[in-house]
């Protein structure tokens, strides 16, 4: 060693705050002045594998050393670096000698840490962990820790010529929290600082006393304690072990704030990074970043804003003694002369810049698991960049591109991948619109190493894990919305594990119940598969024989004796599988669901609700004539109907009130039944009624109301129709809409 420290006995240690920029600064500093042989840093030694892409150009913190472990992906664990981290300022400081130094990391093996992860230790089970910044705070007088660490190590001025001194006091100061708590609380770091002084000691062997130790500032008088070699093994001795693997993943500012959940984490990430990389005046040059992002918003911020904040930072430091400006004066500056007092921008300003989403960047060559590299080629390739901010994306199906980023994300949303979420498409629902609420979580790296034993690459892993989900599947629901993710996964040979599970499932099913949901996805699959560039034509066979087995089985469940709320179940059931026979092929299908139908309109068994219900979907699809209509409704409301019947019947009949506002004859009947309806059963069907009538729109219920106040129903048209409507529909004026629909449903434009 050379330099001012060179006169002082044994290695240099660097004790540090994790995330701190002054801790930065002053690490550089002091590398600079001793220049050792080698550098040894707090971090798992399988991390020393990927040091080499520390190096590397695209490598942009924040960035985090991933290691999990080999068989269980979800056992992971994290050390994040920001570019103002003191650790990554020392190993970027070793690589960019012109010999580059030799760079280790000391803290204890992953392969150990992972292990101890299954279950708590009872060491610290009910201790109470010192947190030594706010006992050094509290000691000089400080009720905030952030401000005593900010006027100490952030605000030490150009003038400080000792690169040392700091690391000494702060050594001091630790070595004397130690002597007064013990170890804090902390009783795993025994072990820790067990491995960190053998790792020492070897490093001792191959440089002698030059080289320098950068950890965590409470690590530093254990690590200068003279202890044996046997005692530190003692401790080592016997400790769990799992096979792991590492990785780099980029990380965000955001998840490196304490609120996030981070136990080393800091208040603010972004301030401390501007802090970092500011090369002076760093007061009024964050505040020219707020008046930017204010104006952005467009607020009237302008640069006699700035100027009096800077002046009104300055004085609130001087009046509280402080060296420079903190976070706190520059934000109070801030909601005093740019927010108007209002804390509303101020929250967007503590959002983006105190806090911030930067997201790190790893390059291509980095270790990272298969699944992982392929995704990050598809990703780039698509031109779908991973973001940490939340945002939406529209995607038009008939375009390759976009049908192309929608197979990949439903791929990775079967894989457990919740990059994006289907949201509603704004400005249309065709059926070639989707958008996706898009948000890269950090937790999604954990779940594409998990995801990485199905297989090496995005569309592998993916039919992987749809075979398995078929072969485990509970139900024949679950199987069918399988089978509809699959299909818009692109997941073609996935399909026939899917199916054989289905039609197996289908099989032994007698439950019409779970028959009817299973349906709507099959149909929706079947109807909509060729707009996605998917063969979907697999599942007509077993789509069709459900239907068969739903209208058979159908008719008799309804019968079977239902309460009332087995019954509005079952009448949900009856509107979703009606949806979907609408949407598969074939007449004798749709006729077959209308002959059951049928059946349940004229069944006196059946509810109430589901024969109105079937009576009104006949309707609707003109197979009930209007006469044999109000005909079930006379039958429905007469007077040896219960009441409760009558009004669950008027309940599935009824759901649209246009119906009722445009047919004199139905409406008069429910009138004439509803005026007849005994008092005491009036007010047990009351409920039911006014669930009914209350769920209409506003301009259908006063349109109802006028027609009963004035005791007269909708005036008949010349030929018999209501008034408003013709006779007959007239095929010239409605042929006349098949071109603008043929424009809706032709190609984008070029």
């Amino acid at each position: 060693m050379s330099g001012p420290a060179a006169r002082r006995p044994g290695p240099l240690l660097l004790g540090v705050r994790h995330h701190g920029p002054g801790s930065a600064r002053a690490v550089r500093a002091a590398l600079d002045a001793v220049r050792p042989a080698a550098v040894l840093i707090e971090g798992p030694p399988e991390g020393e594998a990927l040091l080499a892409s520390a190096a590397d150009p695209g490598m942009r913190p924040p960035v985090a050393l991933l290691a999990h472990a080999s068989d269980d992906p979800g056992r992971a664990v994290f050390w994040p670096l920001a570019a103002f981290s003191p650790e990554w300022v020392a190993i970027r400081w070793a690589q960019e000698q012109d010999v580059p130094v030799p760079v280790r990391f000391i803290d204890l093996p992953a392969a150990h840490t992972l292990a101890a992860e299954t279950g708590p230790d009872p060491d610290e089970s009910d201790s109470v962990r010192l947190d030594p910044l706010a006992a050094l705070a509290g000691t000089a007088g400080y009720d905030d820790p952030e401000r005593w660490w900010e006027d100490v190590v952030e605000h030490r001025g150009p003038g400080e010529t000792d690169p040392l001194g700091a690391f000494e006091a702060l050594g001091e100061a630790m070595g004397a929290l130690c002597e007064a708590y013990g170890d804090g609380g902390h009783a795993r770091d025994r072990v820790r600082e067990a491995y960190m002084r053998q790792r020492m000691r070897a490093a001792r062997r191959e440089f002698g006393d030059a080289y320098a130790v950068v950890c965590g500032a409470w690590h530093v008088p254990a690590l200068a304690a003279r202890t044996t070699a046997a005692a530190d093994k003692a401790l080592l001795t016997g400790l769990p072990k799992v096979k792991v693997e590492t990785a780099w993943v980029p990380w965000t500012h955001r998840r490196l704030a304490r609120a996030g959940g981070y136990g080393a984490g800091i208040t603010s990430p972004g301030w401390y990074a501007h802090l970092f990389a500011a090369p002076d005046r760093p007061v009024e040059r964050w505040l020219a970043e707020v008046a930017g992002l204010l104006r952005a918003e467009d607020r009237q911020v302008s640069p006699a804003h700035v100027i009096e904040a800077v002046r009104l930072a300055g004085t609130l430091a001087a009046m509280r003694g402080r060296p420079l400006p903190g976070l706190t004066e520059t934000l109070e500056a801030v909601r005093a002369v740019m927010c108007d007092g209002s804390d509303v921008p101020l929250a967007l300003i503590e959002d983006r810049l105190v806090v911030g989403d930067v997201l790190g960047e790893v390059p291509d060559g980095a270790p990272a698991v298969p699944l992982q590299r392929d995704l990050t080629r598809r990703q780039r390739s698509l031109r779908l960049k991973a973001e940490a901010r939340e945002r939406e994306l529209e995607l038009d199906l008939r375009r390759d591109s976009d049908a192309a980023k929608s197979v990949l994300l439903h791929r990775l949303r079967l894989l457990g991948i919740g990059w994006g979420a289907p949201t509603a498409s704004r400005g249309s629902t065709g059926t070639f619109r989707e958008t996706w609420r898009l948000c890269w979580e950090l937790e999604l790296s954990v779940r594409v190493a998990e995801a990485g034993i199905w297989g090496t690459t995005v569309p592998a892993a993916a039919t992987a894990k749809a075979e398995s989900d078929a072969a485990g599947a509970a139900g024949i629901g679950e199987v069918t919305a399988l089978a509809e993710r699959c299909l818009l996964a692109g997941l073609s040979d996935a399909l026939p594990a899917v199916l054989r599970a289905l039609a197996d499932r289908a099989a032994l099913d007698t439950d019409v119940a779970r028959l009817a949901q299973a349906l709507p996805a099959l149909a929706r699959a079947l109807r909509y598969g060729d707009v996605r560039g998917t063969d979907a034509s697999a599942l007509a066979t077993v789509a069709g024989g459900l239907a068969e087995r739903i209208c058979v089985a159908l008719p008799p469940a309804c019968a079977a004796g239902l309460d009332a709320e087995a019954a509005a179940e079952l009448r949900g059931h009856v509107d979703a599988v009606h949806g979907a026979i609408g949407l598969l092929d074939g007449e004798g299908l749709r006729e077959r669901w209308a002959a059951v139908l049928r059946a349940l309109a004229g069944r006196d068994r059946v509810p109430g609700p589901i024969r109105g219900r079937a009576a009104r979907l006949l309707l609707d699809e003109g197979r009930l004539p209007a006469d044999e209509t109000a005909r079930l409704m006379g039958l429905a409301l007469s007077p040896a109907a219960s009441p409760s019947d009558a009004a669950g019947w008027i309940e599935g009949f009824a759901a649209d009130g246009t119906l009722l506002v445009h047919d004199e004859r139905l409406l008069a009947l429910i009138d004439t039944w509803l005026v007849g309806v005994p008092e005491q059963a009036f007010t047990d069907v009351l409920p039911l009624l006014r669930r009914t009538f209350g769920a209409y729109e506003p301009g259908v219920k006063r349109s109802l109301g006028e027609l009963v106040r004035r005791g007269r129903s909708p005036k008949p048209a010349p030929g018999g129709a209501p008034e408003g409507f013709a006779p007959a529909l007239d095929p010239t004026r409605a042929d006349a809409v098949l071109p603008v629909l043929g424009l809706l449903l032709s190609g984008p434009p070029p």
